[in-house]
């Protein structure tokens, strides 16, 4: 008898497992709609970048020619300035493979760079190993890559029948990259947009975590309104902000300062960081606060020891965002800082407007492609954080 209900409970399983497949099963018109939707938006999205990225590397002569063809492989680039050779983007294809594959690699090279910090304090030697992993180990891979190319090509010129593998069949230049960052010192802006950045996303997420934590587990009505007044304060027009700070900002001496640029960015980003940091503790059980006091911690104690380290894919992402609205930012910018202390974003309309040649254009291009790279890098970096804490935030709000 237990044997035969035992059966039947096997077999309703199955097929509700089979009705739930066939539910999720997507039609041959499904699939299809699907597939033209996505190559639609890699057509309108992705394409211009991949070409803009392409032409940032040519001549002008091909960067603007007629023939995708030409403007793919760079016959006059080649001739004036070299090129690409197979070796080379054998060697450039194996560099971005170990680049999306880097995690392990990075996890190794962090734990040894770690025990050789081991004496220093270990915040600080935690925080100099991901330094090693995030520009050390780039720049290794970069030298020993470029070292490889050259020794392989130099040995290929002696071998007739590979020969054709040391030379160039890409039309490949840097100069464009050169004028920009040293020429027209392009650096500098960098280095303002990453104090910028940096100050914004410490600012966002230092109030953001302890305002969304205490929200999150309080039990009043007064929490509901500041979550409302701080959605009003989000919707205003950043010029309304703007305007209201640009007083006290001439007044104090702050106009032109990064200082000005990172409170008025993060008084803009504030509301959508507790917002989206509430969310994530909420999904976390008050029971692991309570069970943490009951062990000893203090308030604090247990939201820095316990739930903080429960909560970094929720930091993570949440940071990324912030980290998006400043380094995309225009028009705070623009407004409140001068040219020395101008970021990259307001620096590239300034490049566009003063086009006169096609130099000038293709300069202008290989400064946006410098804008794009950052974000790629980060999202690379971060992908696993944030989809899982993009998946932690959409359980509960």
């Amino acid at each position: 008898m237990m044997a035969t209900t035992a059966t039947t409970a096997t077999v309703a399983t199955t097929a509700t497992t089979a009705t739930v497949a066939r539910a999720f099963h997507l039609t041959t018109g499904l699939r299809v709609t699907v597939t033209v939707f996505l190559c639609a938006w890699l057509l309108l999205a992705a394409f211009p970048l991949l070409w803009i990225l392409v032409m940032s590397f040519k001549l002008p002569v091909d960067a603007f020619a007629p023939n995708p063809l030409t403007v793919l492989f760079g016959p006059q680039t080649q001739a004036a300035a070299g090129g690409l050779t197979p070796i080379a983007a054998l060697v450039t294809v194996a560099c971005i493979w170990l680049a999306v594959r880097w995690r392990p690699v990075a996890r190794a090279w962090r734990g040894t760079v770690a025990q050789v910090l081991k004496p220093l304090p270990r915040m600080l030697a935690a925080t100099l190993a991901w330094l090693t992993v995030f520009i050390a180990a780039p720049l290794v891979l970069v030298t020993v890559a470029w070292m490889l190319v050259q020794t392989a090509e130099s040995l290929l010129a002696f071998a007739p029948a590979f020969d054709w593998l040391a030379r160039p069949f890409i039309g490949f230049t840097l100069q464009h990259y050169h004028a920009v960052w040293v020429g027209n010192e392009f650096y500098r802006q960098f280095i303002n947009s990453a104090l910028i950045t940096f100050g914004v996303v410490l600012v966002s997420l230092t109030i953001g975590t302890t305002a969304g934590y205490a929200l999150a587990r309080a039990r009043s009505s007064l929490a509901f309104w500041i979550l409302i007044i701080a959605l009003v304060f989000r919707a205003l027009p950043h010029s309304v902000l703007v305007s209201g700070y640009l007083p006290p900002f001439i007044d104090y001496g702050l106009y032109g300062k990064h200082i000005a640029v990172v409170i008025v960015l993060a008084a803009i980003n504030q509301p959508f960081t507790i917002w989206m940091l509430r969310s994530f503790f909420a999904n976390i059980p008050a029971e692991l606060d309570e069970a943490a006091m009951v062990d000893g911690c203090s308030p604090f104690q247990a939201f820095w020891r316990v739930i903080m380290p429960v909560m970094w894919p929720g930091v993570i992402t949440t940071g990324l965002f912030s980290f998006l609205l400043a380094y995309n930012d225009y028009l705070v910018t623009a407004l409140l800082l001068d040219g020395p202390s101008m970021t990259m974003v307001p620096s590239i309309t300034q490049y566009f407007n003063r086009e006169t040649t096609m130099t000038d254009q293709v300069e202008a291009v290989a400064a946006a492609v410098s804008i794009t790279a950052p974000l790629f890098l980060l999202v690379m970096i971060f992908q696993k954080q944030l989809v899982s804490g993009l998946v932690q935030g959409a359980v509960k709000g």
